[in-house]
């Protein structure tokens, strides 16, 4: 006899867990299937919450190396301890992984660990982590299996010397000379990483710029920011080939457009190109599912594969980051419960976790400029921010972009230190439709940060009060 279920989640990561707790507390009878042995997926294992864990720590040592003695703290002498720090961060991980589990427990989903195929409507097999299998009878399945890191051709992966983003959070020491491959959020967080702990670092990218999807003007103050911090950077290049020697790694790369290549010595190499949908194996043809060339599966605006089949997260399209998942996965819980689940892809906000931050949400300059739509700007830097110049944090500024004829806000780009807690005022008030000046005219406690805001959408209008 087949268990059977109202639905069947296929991954246990943001979108998988999120709709597991909220189909329970719609009172649907849930399971949710995860093959890693821990909860949380990518994002919690190896992703998001290590790596912001990492960040935080070599923030603060070099903070204390180079940056307190300015302040009136003396530290002393300040010395790493790279064990320790990958150890708070595998207890952090730990604890939010047994979270997770807590939470599916509290919502009567239950967890069943090993790896699911779908054998047909309603139908899916699990092969058990601990050996066997079983299968699961369900009105509903939902795939939300993620992503895994995108590799590049002739480069074999070990986790050792080559890395992934995974490798690259648990490194046994810190690289004397490290080579990023890719100038995207997961590389400049583990570049920036690296680097405060002592790395000599070049990232190496095939674009002319660094962080293709954000506002080029964010971009350019990025790069700067962070050649200061000691990464360099090799901008339209390619990577052609590593070779391993005994001691050494040599990286072959040479322009993108042609010309004349070099060797790089490095001892460890972070290949960080991006993501790719986790689809294969997975059963998607007894359910007349498909698949493009990338692995992302087809799914309607509604999220539907098939008459009684879902997909959420990383392995359909939009952006690949675990809020979206989030949002898609307590959508589908809803839509499934017959309430009006949705999410609108337009808000979904970006973060890259450096130091200092980058944040952005809606349209940025070019994407308005291609698409004809007239617009205004207002911009606030930092440096013009009392509480930022208190702090001696003054890098970066914020960019309001709204509608020339309406005032609508259609996006915020911000760069500086908690633009990523900063940006949700902006997703806020662009979900109800809010003009520059809704913003301009609200009450923001003094002194803070989050005045940068206020005074980008004053600018607007051009009438920023304090620059």
């Amino acid at each position: 006899m087949a268990d059977t279920y109202d639905v069947v989640i296929i991954g246990g990561g943001p979108g998988g867990y999120n709709c597991a707790i909220r189909a329970g507390q719609l009172g649907l009878k849930v399971a949710c299937i995860e093959m890693r042995g821990t909860l949380g997926g990518t994002c919690l294992n190896v992703g998001c919450i290590p790596s912001k864990a990492l960040l935080h720590t070599s923030h603060l040592f070099s903070a204390a190396q180079n940056e307190f003695a300015a302040l009136g703290i003396k530290t002393g002498k300040v010395e790493l301890d790279l064990a320790q720090m990958m150890g708070q961060k595998d207890e952090a991980v730990e604890g939010l992984t047994k979270g997770v589990e807590f939470l599916l427990k509290k919502n009567k989903a239950e967890y069943i660990k090993g790896k699911g195929k779908i054998l047909g409507k309603g139908k899916v097999e699990v092969a058990l982590a601990d050996g066997g299998t079983r299968v699961l009878e369900t009105k509903n399945i939902v795939i939300a299996t993620g992503s895994e890191p995108a590799t590049l051709p002739g480069i074999e992966i070990d986790e050792e010397r080559v890395v992934s983003n995974t490798g690259a959070l648990s490194l046994k020491a810190v690289p004397k000379k490290l080579v990023l491959i890719g100038a995207g959020v997961i590389g400049l967080e583990m570049g920036s990483v690296w680097a405060r702990l002592g790395s000599e670092v070049t990232v190496v990218e095939y674009l002319d710029r660094i962080l293709p999807p954000a506002d080029a003007e964010v971009a350019k103050e990025a790069e700067r920011t962070f050649k200061k911090q000691g990464l360099a950077f090799k901008l339209g290049t390619k990577v052609t080939g590593i070779e391993k020697t005994k001691t050494k790694l040599k990286v072959a790369v040479e322009p993108a457009k042609g010309g004349t290549g070099e060797t790089l010595d490095a001892d460890v190499v972070i290949v960080a190109i991006g993501r790719k949908p986790y689809t294969e194996g997975l059963g998607l043809e007894a359910v007349g599912g498909k698949t493009d060339k990338r692995g992302v599966i087809e799914v309607t605006d509604h999220f539907k594969v098939a008459d009684g089949v879902w997909a959420v997260g990383d392995c359909i399209p939009g952006p690949m980051l675990a809020h979206k998942a989030e949002d898609d996965g307590t959508a589908v819980a809803e839509l499934i419960a017959g309430k009006a689940g949705h999410v609108n892809y337009d808000l979904v906000p970006s973060v890259v976790y450096t130091n200092p931050e980058i944040a952005w949400v809606g349209k940025n300059e070019e994407e308005l400029k291609a698409a004809g739509i007239e617009y205004k700007k207002g911009k606030f830097p930092f440096m013009a921010n009392s509480r930022a110049r208190t702090n001696h944090e003054t890098g970066g500024f914020v960019k309001i972009l709204a509608d020339k004829n309406t005032d609508q806000i259609l996006g915020a780009h911000m760069i500086g230190v908690g633009v990523g807690e900063m940006i949700a005022e902006v997703c806020v008030a662009m979900e109800f439709g809010a003009a520059s000046e809704d913003i301009a005219r609200t009450s923001h406690a003094h002194p803070t940060l989050s005045e940068a805001v206020r005074q980008a959408a004053m600018g607007v209008e051009g009438w920023t009060m304090q620059m």
